[in-house]
């Protein structure tokens, strides 16, 4: 792959979800479960639309791993990174979200 893409995609419990993946094929930012495409869709409209702000918040797990959430103006986290190892990794993936978000197309993988 190397084009970066959201992809959206059906899990098990029927759930819509989303994921955005780098020009590398790594996923980078995924999604909570919505309960239609639609919403879905929306999610990765405003995604596109607020990675180009300041509304990454950096975390750290229980087991000292980084990863950021992504939240709209109203404070709602709409996506969520993987994990990194270190800081600098995690400063990266959010460059990389920032980077390739506003662009991205979108591959639906239920149809």
């Amino acid at each position: 792959m190397k084009n970066p893409k959201f992809q959206i995609f059906k899990s098990d419990n029927s759930e819509f979800y989303f994921r955005l993946r780098a020009g590398n094929g790594e996923p980078i930012l995924h999604s909570e479960g919505y309960t239609t495409k639609s919403a879905c869709e929306n999610g990765i409209k405003s995604v596109k639309e607020n990675a180009q702000t300041d509304y990454f918040e950096n975390k750290i797990n229980k087991n000292g791993d980084h990863y950021f959430l992504l939240k709209a103006a109203n404070g709602q986290v709409i996506g969520k990174s993987e994990q990194y190892n270190t800081e600098q990794a995690m400063q990266n993936g959010i460059q990389a979200v920032i980077e390739v978000a506003g662009n991205a197309p979108v591959e639906d993988l239920t149809l």
